[in-house]
């Protein structure tokens, strides 16, 4: 016979219902307080627990590691505590119960270190803040072995791939998906007068993202989001063809872990045109050539930051000296400060048109991209926040002030030529001229 453990957790009415109701991929839209990290801590516990099957493996991803563990490891050992025999690995961030399951905490990230195990289950928490090709790539195929299931939890950040799932699980044609949305004003888990209160200390933007899971208002330190809300409704996000008899010119981020990130872009009279965006991780240069070649465009320049001329201690050698190696030789664009590079993107922005498909993932990184929030000082930092929007937003930095200094030095020779005055040297001549012979 088996025994019965009581585990401290009270779940919420709405709660219960979703520990009932689960499907094998759901999509849950919160608002914030409404205690989405304790239920899928004990969702994860619960089929933990449950579930017939050898060696169980579940796992709580948030954005960072140590977002998970500041969330989510407090919770995990005061509900899987009451288990007798239960263990915590505080390096690992994992708990081991009895049966041998196992529930671990991980971070989007660093994504290599979750690739080659298996899952029965994931609770996938601020889906909005992980990299779009996390799912496909690396989440999605360990739930192949085990018929295992993943939960979509978050608050909106716009229409990015979080928004994408929900969509997908509204949709109610395949049986596998659902979506469920949680507003504040509906939920009635925080008091009337705290949300009002609330509102008071907040602009508009932030209440409807925040409280009543808006996701199209503006995301709060955005760099660019109303910038592209603007390129939006000029329609200067559409469809965008490639014009055979324009050049290709090219615009990097380079990574090693992280991901590695190209712009393509043409100019077609006045238009800049971003057609197309490639973004990967853990793949060297050779690939990345491989890419370029695929897509067949013309190519003209291909941009990188200052440090591809860093050599690597490995080899010896510098990304640049590599890529020449390999047939792709490199301009450096300008090393000038990441504000300072910001806010060229910012100049440059109202003449850009961007291809809706092929630059999908570009794009929402670019609406997402923001400044740190100082949570003690309660300020917006002066520096961007490092995560996922990063590695496209400073290969967007890197057109920037490659495109501002090409301006740059076509309007100083266009002021030069026309400064020029034929006669200057003649003048000059003429005036040095002793027409007796005789030296001055």
């Amino acid at each position: 016979m088996g025994r019965v453990v009581t585990i401290p957790y009270s779940p919420r009415p709405l709660q219960r219902e979703l520990h009932r109701n689960r499907k094998r991929f759901t999509v849950l839209v919160c608002h914030r307080r409404f205690g989405k990290t304790v239920w899928g801590i004990n969702e994860l516990l619960k089929d933990a627990c449950t579930k017939v099957c050898k060696n169980y493996r579940g796992a709580y991803l948030a954005p960072l590691l140590k977002q998970a563990k500041q969330v989510a490891w407090d919770y995990l050992k005061e509900y899987a505590g009451a288990i007798p025999g239960a263990s915590f690995n505080e390096s690992e961030l994992r708990c081991d119960l009895p049966n041998g399951a196992r529930i671990m905490l991980l971070g989007a990230d660093n994504p290599d270190a979750i690739r080659g195990m298996y899952l029965d289950g994931v609770v996938l928490d601020e889906v909005a803040q992980m990299p779009r090709n996390l799912w496909g790539q690396v989440i999605r195929p360990l739930l192949s072995d085990r018929d295992g299931w993943c939960v979509f939890i978050g608050t909106p950040k716009g229409h990015n791939f979080f928004w994408e799932q929900y969509q997908r699980g509204l949709a109610g044609d395949d049986p596998e998906w659902m979506s469920r949305m949680f507003r504040a004003s509906e939920t009635a888990l925080i008091a009337s007068s705290e949300l009002a209160s609330a509102r008071k200390d907040m602009t508009e933007e932030e209440y409807a993202q925040e409280y009543e899971c808006s996701f199209t208002a503006a995301i709060l330190g955005a760099y660019y989001g109303k910038l592209l809300a603007l390129a939006d409704a000029d329609k200067r996000i559409c469809r965008i063809p490639y014009e055979s008899t324009s050049r290709v010119n090219t615009y990097w981020d380079l990574g090693i872990s992280d991901a590695m990130t190209i712009w393509f872009v043409q100019q077609v009279g006045k238009e800049i045109r971003f057609i197309d965006y490639y973004e990967s991780s853990g793949a060297g240069l050779d690939h990345y050539i491989q890419v370029l070649d695929r897509k067949g465009y013309l190519y003209g320049d291909h941009f990188a930051p200052h440090d591809i001329k860093v050599r690597e201690l490995g080899s010896g050698k510098s990304r640049l000296e590599i890529a020449r190696g390999l047939g792709l030789s490199f301009k450096i664009a300008p090393n000038i400060g990441v504000m300072d590079g910001i806010n060229a993107a910012r100049m440059i922005l109202s003449r850009c048109w961007f291809d809706s498909e092929r630059c999908r993932h570009g794009l929402e990184a670019l609406r997402q991209y923001r400044s740190e929030y100082d949570e003690k000082k309660r300020i917006f930092s002066s520096q961007p926040l490092h995560d996922w929007t990063s590695h496209a937003a400073d290969a967007f930095r890197m057109f920037a002030v490659s495109w501002q200094e090409q301006a740059t030095r076509e309007f100083h020779h266009v002021q030069s030529i026309a400064n020029y005055n034929p006669l200057d040297g003649l003048q000059q001549q003429a005036t040095s001229y002793d027409v007796f012979g005789e030296a001055r």
